[in-house]
């Protein structure tokens, strides 16, 4: 035990006051990204009246008024029904694309594989515009449906990158064992490259689902389905009437219990929050993957 004892390692007052401040500035940063959400947590809980004039820790004046206001009156239910199917059917298709399409250019027989490769990696930085897409999409007669929103993201550039970097690192010697076992290219595809690549799909798949996920400019200006809205494009027109809504529950316009403690900056807080808090939940589950998947799909070009 004495021996034990002499073997910690001392920390001079420097080092222990260094550590200290570093403990100060990480918490600092934690509090900096996590209040924005909280406030707007406890603000869409508040009574408008009491919340104007300011919210710091808790909710003044507790009320759920807003959130019903939105479930029952906005169509929340079927746009996140909608929202929820596009980001996993696009999640789930664009890394079956992107990784088959970053396998094949790893492919040394594949005719003109570099060619192809830079061309795609063009793409990222050539963009045709606005227009050219909306003139696309209608000519495909993508316009009005469901398939607007999962075939267009099925290959992307960026991550065709990441995949076939981390590709290459993966041994040569297990594709050749494979082909000599006489494994064709999707049966290494499927059993061999597919489960050791994990680390850099999860990654691709965050990146994926958030961004199908957010996305609202394809609904807003090719789709005027409203069995197609999307909870974006519902917070981007929730946002935008918000002042309405809540006039209207105040005038005794719309009849809601609580109306009066609903205002809009309340609804606008409220509908932010339902909009964000689904996507947050797959960052726990990805989160094991999502570092070593950066590193390791982007130490080469």
């Amino acid at each position: 035990m004495r021996k034990a004892a002499n073997n910690k390692i001392k920390v001079s007052g420097k080092d222990m006051t260094l550590q200290i401040l570093i403990y100060i500035c990480m918490a600092l940063a934690v509090f900096i990204c996590i209040y924005p959400f909280w406030y707007l947590v406890i603000y869409s809980l508040s009574d408008s009246a009491q919340a104007i004039k300011g919210v710091w820790i808790l909710p003044k004046g507790f009320t759920f008024y807003a959130y019903q206001w939105i479930f029952r009156n906005t169509g929340f239910g079927h746009a996140f029904f909608i929202s929820t199917a596009r980001t996993v059917i696009s999640t789930a298709l664009c890394l079956i694309g992107s990784s088959l399409f970053a396998y094949l250019v790893t492919q040394q027989e594949m005719v003109g594989r570099k060619f192809v490769y830079r061309f795609v990696i063009i793409t990222m930085y050539l963009g045709a515009g606005l227009v050219p897409y909306y003139i696309t999409m209608k000519a495909y007669h993508l316009n009005n449906s469901f398939l607007l929103y999962i075939v267009p993201g099925i290959i992307n550039a960026y991550y065709i990158i990441l995949i076939k970097t981390f590709i290459e690192q993966i041994p040569s010697s297990l594709e050749e064992s494979a082909r000599m076992d006489g494994a064709g290219f999707f049966m290494i595809y499927s059993r061999i490259i597919l489960p050791l690549s994990k680390p850099i799909m999860a990654t691709v798949a965050v990146y994926a689902s958030v961004g199908a996920w957010n996305s609202w400019q394809d609904n807003y200006l090719l789709v005027q389905n409203p069995d197609l809205q999307t909870v974006q494009l519902l917070l981007y027109n929730c946002i935008n009437e918000a002042q309405r809504l809540a006039d209207s529950m105040k005038s005794g316009m719309v009849m809601a219990p609580g109306a009066a403690t609903v205002s809009e900056e309340t609804i606008k807080m409220a509908t932010t929050i339902v909009s964000v808090l689904p996507i947050m939940l797959v960052y726990p589950f990805m989160q094991k993957y999502f570092v070593k998947g950066v590193m390791m799909g982007a130490v080469k070009g």
